[in-house]
């Protein structure tokens, strides 16, 4: 399974009781995988003082790890108004990167790499278009599954597909 899970799959309210280390403030995201590629699903959550502001969840029958994570990251910049002044935390090093490192000299080469052709280009755009468009929010990584309380939280939504799935 893709979805980087060890343990069990918790549910957003076992999440909130279980755990309670991490950042109490910002936007949390994630997407999830079973099988890679395979059905998938995303998530963010946006909270101020250890509080849930809004969140949002969706799923994808056939698609990539990487196309769940571009995704919850291109919901939760859209959640967000312009001026907003807020964190987005990612456990996605790889969208991190790509946003914050690769994804500027890219765009100045014709949206090409030096090494060959971009995965999930359109969506590397969309989300590359969101976070110019928000010049006070800060795209920073943050460890998986450490015990982070909204960042275990999140990816309890995105996993909520394999959850419905398995209730049936």
């Amino acid at each position: 399974m893709s979805s980087k899970r060890n343990g069990p799959l918790l549910s957003p309210e076992e999440v909130l009781a279980k755990y309670t280390a991490g950042p109490k403030d910002g936007v949390f995201t994630d997407g999830a995988c079973e099988g890679n590629p395979g059905p998938g699903g995303w998530a963010y959550v946006w909270v101020e003082g250890d509080r849930v502001r809004s969140e949002k969840h969706g799923s994808d029958p056939a698609t990539t790890n990487n196309r769940m994570e571009l995704t919850a990251l291109i919901e939760a910049f859209r959640a967000l108004p312009e001026d907003a002044r807020v964190t987005v935390h990612s456990d996605s090093e790889l969208c991190v990167k790509t946003i914050n490192e690769w994804a500027a000299a890219w765009e100045r080469r014709g949206w090409r790499r030096k090494t060959g052709p971009i995965a999930n280009l359109e969506l590397v755009q969309a989300l590359w278009r969101l976070a110019q468009s928000h010049q006070n929010v800060s795209l920073v990584w943050i460890r998986a599954h450490d015990g982070s309380r909204w960042n275990e939280y999140v990816d309890s939504l995105a996993n909520t597909f394999l959850r419905e799935r398995v209730s049936r």
